[in-house]
C-alpha cells in the first residue's frame, strides 16, 4: 500500500509538534510522515535516528536522563509539545519458558517502562497544549492469544491496560490517551523474522492467510490510525484501542472451500 496522497490528508495538525520514538523506521517512521503530512512539526526519537528526514534527537527509552534530555531537546526546539507517539519497542518470541529473567526484565522495561518514562517527561508540557494528546502503539497479541509470542503478549497487554489507566488519570488536565493495535505489519523488523525461518515465503503466506483481508497491514494504514487517534478533531476519542488487523481480532471467517 502507498501513503495517503497529499492531496487527500487534512491539515488537522497545522501549528502542532509531535515526537514520534521509534520513529526512524517501520511504523514509526510512517507515522512520522503522516504527522508531518497533516501540517505538524515532527521530532523522531530513535536510538539511531540516521537517515530520518525529520528533526532527530538519539534517545534510548530504557535510559530516564536520555528520554528527559530528548524531550526537553524537542520542547526547546519546537517551544512546544502537543503530541507524544510512544511507538518505540522491542519485540520477542518463544513460549513462556523461551526466555530468561533477564530478557523479561530488558522487553518489559522498554516496551512498558518506556512508555511511562516518555510520558512522565512530556506531561508538563502536555499540560501546556490546547489539544494534548498521547497515543501508544499496541498490539493484537494484547487482545488475541498468538503461539509463541508469551513474553511480547504480556508485554504489550500492559501497554493496553496502561493506556487505559493514564487515559483515566489524565483526561480532565485535556490530555487524551489512546492506543492502536496493529495486527502483523509489513516492516523491516517482520522481514528479519521471515528471512530467519527454514520457508521465508511459506511464513509469509501463513502470515497473510491469519489476518481475514488476507495480507499483512501496511505501515501507512497504522499510521493514519495514529493521526485519527492524535487529531484535535478526536476530542472525544480517549481510552480507546483502535484495531487495524485486517479483522483478525473481531472476525471470525469459515474456511474456505
Amino acid at each position: 500500500m502507498t501513503a495517503t496522497p497529499e492531496s487527500f490528508v487534512n491539515r488537522d495538525f497545522e501549528g502542532l509538534v509531535a515526537l514520534v520514538t521509534g520513529g526512524a523506521s517501520g511504523i514509526g517512521a510512517a507515522i512520522a510522515d503522516r504527522l508531518v503530512a497533516g501540517g505538524a512539526k515532527v521530532a523522531v526519537l530513535d536510538l539511531n535516528p540516521a537517515g530520518t528526514s525529520h528533526y532527530a534527537v538519539e534517545c534510548n527509552v530504557a535510559e530516564d536522563a536520555s528520554v528527559r534530555a530528548a524531550v526537553d531537546a524537542v520542547a526547546a526546539q519546537f517551544g512546544r509539545l502537543d503530541i507524544v507517539v510512544n511507538n518505540a519497542g522491542i519485540g520477542a518470541m518463544g513460549d513462556v519458558a523461551a526466555n530468561d529473567d533477564a530478557e523479561w526484565a530488558r522487553v518489559l522495561d522498554i516496551n512498558v517502562v518506556g512508555v511511562a518514562r516518555v510520558t512522565r517527561a512530556a506531561l508538563p508540557y502536555l499540560r501546556q497544549s490546547p489539544a494534548a494528546a498521547i497515543v501508544n502503539t499496541c498490539s493484537i497479541a494484547a487482545t488475541a492469544g498468538l503461539p509463541q509470542r508469551a513474553l511480547y503478549s504480556a508485554s504489550k497487554g500492559a501497554v493496553l491496560s496502561l493506556t487505559l489507566a493514564m487515559a483515566a488519570d489524565h483526561i480532565r488536565e485535556g490530555i487524551r490517551v489512546n492506543c492502536v493495535n496493529p495486527g502483523t505489519v509489513d516492516t523491516p523488523w517482520v522481514s528479519r523474522l521471515l528471512g530467519q525461518a527454514d520457508d521465508p515465503e511459506g511464513e509469509r503466506a501463513a502470515l497473510n492467510a491469519r489476518q481475514p483481508h488476507g495480507r499483512l497491514v501496511a505501515a501507512e494504514e497504522v499510521a493514519e490510525a495514529v493521526a485519527y487517534l492524535a487529531s484535535p478533531r478526536s476530542g472525544s476519542t480517549s481510552g480507546t484501542s483502535l484495531a487495524v488487523d485486517g479483522g483478525m481480532q473481531g472476525l471470525r471467517l469459515r474456511p474456505l472451500g
